[in-house]
């Protein structure tokens, strides 16, 4: 088998959307993968849809609002993730600081300065633990009266920023919005960390080389958004487990991916993947990354719909081969899928 169909087949694995390879619920899919892009919820849900089998929306619900043992914050790269409960804070602590540094920069760029960023942050935990979970417009109101304006980017900034500093963290949805808990309410500290300081970085690349191989410490560091020096010495340190056994040949396995779904954007290069020459496809610009149709971990087309009982429509690369049968049928029974996790 060619090289470059071998190592897209066995990332395609470990990913769990190729090689038929399902996990059973929310829990197992986190704990494989460590995280699913999540700076737009519905299309985290559908991520996880696509590495499960029998999911439903209500599960995914079930698992951030009741057993809280999936949260979202803001981890890798600065952006929003779901992650497992259990992983949280260890991955706050190493990116908290790193994301906090880099806000500090941003709000004085605003004019925020440094006394109205603490009396915020207290305003923030202090609505929350009087008034239990807060909607961002919810919060952005509360900061008004210290003078925030309610428009723009500047409330957001103040919330984003107690959250990476351990006061605040995502809750429940209220009304299909998401809502702001005090974290330590919701997820009480429970002993030490498990992972700190340069043993943490360590685990974070263990765990990136299980949910993301075959990769490399460049990749890691693309994934991770730690300094290039940091990712690569904690990337040396992790063991190699060896060459890893080559899928066997079998049907198709066809998954639809949603917008900015993990496997997208894990890698420095997109190559392997996305065909280059489809690559606006899925990245148009302006930060999008659309929902794509993925046949054994390549992707041959995007899709829409399949929200409010609305139908999948999906539109194949320009210029590729019409589906065979078998890929087909794949599409048919994800969008079935997709259909039923709603329902």
């Amino acid at each position: 088998m060619e090289r470059r169909t071998t190592e897209r087949l066995l990332r395609a694995r470990a990913q769990a959307i190729g090689g038929e390879v399902r996990e059973d619920s929310v829990a197992a899919v986190l704990g494989r993968v460590l995280a699913v892009q999540a700076q737009d919820l519905p299309a985290a849900e559908l991520g996880l849809r696509a590495r499960a089998r029998g999911l439903t929306q209500e599960a995914v619900r079930r698992a951030t609002d009741t057993e809280r043992s999936a949260v979202r914050g803001w981890f890798m790269r600065g952006t929003l993730q779901l992650v497992p409960a259990a992983d949280a804070r260890w991955l706050l602590a190493l990116f908290g600081p790193v994301y906090l540094a880099l806000a500090a920069r941003r709000l004085r760029e605003l004019g925020l300065d440094e006394s109205l960023c603490t009396r915020s942050e207290q305003l923030i935990a202090d609505a929350i633990g009087a008034e239990g979970p807060l909607t961002r417009a919810r919060l952005t109101d509360r900061l008004t009266t210290l003078g925030v304006e309610p428009k723009g980017q500047s409330a957001f900034h103040f919330i984003r920023r107690a959250a990476l500093a351990g006061r605040i963290c995502h809750g429940p949805q209220q009304g299909g919005e998401a809502t702001f808990v005090l974290l330590d309410d919701w997820l009480p500290a429970t002993g030490p960390l498990p992972y700190t300081g340069e043993a943490a970085v360590r685990e974070l690349a263990r765990r990136y080389r299980a949910a993301h191989g075959p990769c490399d410490a460049l990749d890691f560091v693309h994934w991770s958004g730690l300094k290039t020096t940091t990712g690569r010495n904690a990337w040396a340190a992790v063991r190699d487990t060896g060459p890893e056994t080559p899928p066997a040949p079998g049907e198709p396995d066809v998954r639809l991916l949603p917008a900015y779904d993990n496997y997208l954007v894990a890698y420095r290069s997109r190559d392997l993947s996305v065909p280059a020459e489809h690559e606006r496809r899925v990245w148009p610009g302006g930060g999008q990354i659309r929902a794509t149709v993925v046949v054994d971990g390549l992707a041959v087309g995007t899709w829409s719909g399949g929200r409010r009982g609305t139908p999948v429509t999906v539109e194949p690369f320009p210029g590729t081969e019409p589906p065979s049968p078998a890929v087909a049928a794949g599409i048919a029974r994800e969008s079935a899928d997709i259909a039923r996790f709603y329902s």
